[in-house]
C-alpha cells in the first residue's frame, strides 16, 4: 500500500477510536514511518523488524506534573511495513491491525500496563 494510502486510512482509524479515549490524549503527535529504525531496534532488544507495530515515546499523563507546559509533545509512531505483514500474515484486515496498535500505544500514553492494555484491547472501560 502507498504511503498516502496507509495514511488516509490511518486517520480514518484514528477517527474510528472511541471518543471518550480521545478527548482524553494530550500533547501528542501520530507519525507513520516505514520500520523501526537501527537505534530503536537496539535499544528494544529486538531480533527483527516486525517485532514492532508501534512505539510510544514520552512521558505518561499519570507521570506528568503541572509545570511541564510548553514540553515538546509525546509521539505515537505506527510502522507501515510490520503493521502490513502482520495484517496478511493473521488475515486481518490492516484498519484492524492499525486500531488495534493505535489503542495499546496510546494507552501507554494513559500509562497503562500490558494487564490493563490488555482490558483495554478487550473494550473495557479505561481504569
Amino acid at each position: 500500500m502507498d504511503r498516502e494510502h496507509f495514511e488516509q486510512l490511518t486517520e480514518t482509524v484514528f477517527e474510528a477510536l472511541p471518543k471518550a479515549l480521545l478527548d482524553r490524549v494530550d500533547n501528542v503527535v501520530f507519525v507513520i514511518e516505514d520500520w523501526p529504525d537501527d537505534e530503536t531496534m537496539e535499544t528494544m532488544a529486538l531480533e527483527s523488524r516486525l517485532d514492532l507495530l508501534g512505539l510510544y515515546r514520552g512521558l505518561p499523563l499519570a507521570e506528568r506534573s503541572f509545570d511541564m507546559s510548553g514540553t515538546l509533545p509525546d509521539e505515537i509512531l505506527l510502522y507501515q511495513g510490520p503493521i502490513e505483514f502482520w495484517a496478511k500474515e493473521d488475515k486481518m484486515s490492516i484498519f484492524d491491525v492499525i486500531y488495534d496498535t493505535l489503542l495499546h500505544e496510546i494507552g501507554h500514553h494513559f500509562g497503562l500496563d500490558e494487564e490493563q492494555l490488555a482490558a483495554l484491547e478487550h473494550g473495557d472501560p479505561i481504569p
